[in-house]
């Protein structure tokens, strides 16, 4: 039988703030002494009181904006019974029926072109839980994460296949980045899903079982998991098994879910509202200050790429993946005017070695206004472009120092005299005899021997462009 499969994400994203939702603990616990990033209130002491974080309520209220929701004017915290040993004080502070965020939407653009409105059920806050670890001797847990101010992201079920996820979830992250609510680095576990999905014969109206399946950290571990589901699914359907409503792991190892619990329904949270912090007010002035602080989202900036520029569309994708590259090449263009060229040194000879080095483009050791520099030198034929992307660059990312330094340090100078690229012509057309009797036949790659004798005998100093025109004119 045919089935339709019907997906819904949560997606927990962690805050880029100083410190945790509730107490004055470092955010930032990534390979921290475990259980040292702690506090009486993160912790869960009896007695503690917490302090909700503003910035991370301002990030919430830019996410939404920025994912088209509906900001609440009045929203509260709740207490969820949550009794798990990685959760200090035995329940969770996140939000029920009144989240700070309310319905939204972001289209994603599918392979094919088409365009596909994923709707938003809610944003809510909540704080995160501590980390388990598993060994062969028991279960180790660490506290510091407990209390990282985290923001669900929660979908309505409008995904239909494995690349409408991976595309709303690819999305959401480049949104929360270039809105600077997020670093959303998945390494660091700063973005997590959980996937609610369903089988159901095609035509049907009526929604199949839903099974959940949590805490996967990567695009792939999403990607896969989704793939086995679906199978395991249908084949449970094909044999007229019941699937069960349940919460489901994922093994990398393995390549499969595993049946963990079954699925709690929001009575089992036993949630009622959060005694210890007041709610959340905003008027409708301080939203609209709010919606004036989102800058271009990267979907704006992709389009803006492609007809402002003429970009081809993989490289305005490429650039707009993360927001310290686009801001890069956007400062390479106020030094510069060849955005293509541009391109090519930002998506190529500079993304390597920052990639290799684990660096991103806001680490780079060339900075935007020395590469727009080095462009410069390229189009006003100072240095050949071969120059500029071999040794000139691999001076500056040693160095830091800017290209017209490095020119004038190690002599490096185009050749750009007719007399002196002519003789040098002369020279290789009677060194390639073979090169030339395969041009003069027809052959017009035969060329290329010639032009890299010319080069190698300029120690690649001649101009490329004015090699090429003068021996056609020698051979004619």
């Amino acid at each position: 039988m045919a089935y339709e499969t019907v997906i819904g994400l949560e997606i927990h994203v962690q805050m880029n703030t100083n410190t945790k939702l509730f107490c004055r603990c470092s955010n930032d616990s990534f390979n921290v002494q475990p259980n040292t990033n702690v506090c009486p209130i993160c912790m869960g002491y009896p007695g503690q009181l917490p302090i909700t974080n503003e910035t991370a309520v301002q990030k919430g209220i830019l996410t939404g904006l920025a994912l088209n929701c509906e900001i609440a004017h009045f929203s509260k915290f709740d207490r969820k019974q949550y009794f798990y040993p990685d959760l200090p004080s035995g329940f969770q502070i996140s939000q029920y029926d009144q989240p700070l965020c309310g319905t939204g939407s972001i289209d994603i653009h599918r392979n094919d072109n088409s365009i596909k409105k994923i709707g938003l059920t809610r944003i809510h806050l909540e704080n995160d839980a501590g980390k388990l670890t598993h060994t062969a001797h028991g279960t180790l847990c660490d506290y510091n994460r407990a209390g990282t101010p985290l923001m669900e992201i929660v979908s309505d079920p409008d995904m239909n296949s494995i690349e409408e996820a991976s595309l709303y979830a690819r999305e959401v992250q480049k949104i929360v980045r270039h809105i600077g609510t997020s670093d959303a680095d998945m390494e660091k576990g700063h973005m997590r899903f959980d996937v609610n999905i369903s089988l159901r014969p095609e035509g049907q109206a009526e929604l199949g079982t839903k099974v959940e399946i949590k805490n996967l950290n990567s695009f792939t571990a999403l990607e896969k998991a989704i793939e086995f589901e679906m199978k395991r699914q249908a084949e449970m359907l094909d044999n007229n098994e019941t699937i069960d409503q349940e919460t489901r792991g994922w093994d990398d190892t393995k390549m499969q879910t595993i049946s963990q619990r079954s699925k709690e329904q929001a009575h089992d949270y036993r949630y009622f509202p959060e005694p210890d912090l007041p709610p959340i007010t905003l008027t409708k002035e301080e939203i609209d200050t709010y919606r004036t602080q989102i800058p271009e989202l990267p979907r704006a900036k992709y389009e803006r790429y492609i007809s402002n520029f003429n970009l081809p569309e993989e490289d305005a994708r490429i650039l707009t993946e993360e927001p310290a590259r686009a801001a890069f090449f956007e400062t390479v263009l106020t030094i510069c005017n060849n955005p293509k060229l541009a391109v090519s040194f930002i998506n190529t000879i500079l993304a390597k070695p920052l990639s290799d080095a684990g660096l991103s483009f806001n680490q780079s050791p060339i900075t935007a206004e020395n590469m727009g520099k080095l462009i410069n030198l390229v189009e006003t034929t100072t240095v050949s472009n071969n120059q500029a992307k071999t040794e000139i660059f691999e001076a500056m990312y040693q160095t830091g120092k800017d290209p017209e330094t490095i020119v004038k340090e190690k002599g490096i100078k185009q050749v750009t005299d007719t007399g002196a690229i002519t003789e040098l012509c002369k020279e290789a057309i009677l060194e390639c005899p073979d090169a030339v009797t395969d041009f003069k036949a027809g052959k017009d790659k035969a060329i290329g021997a010639i032009v890299g004798k010319v080069m190698q005998k300029s120690r690649g100093q001649a101009n490329p462009g004015m090699v090429d025109k003068t021996l056609r004119e020698l051979l004619k």
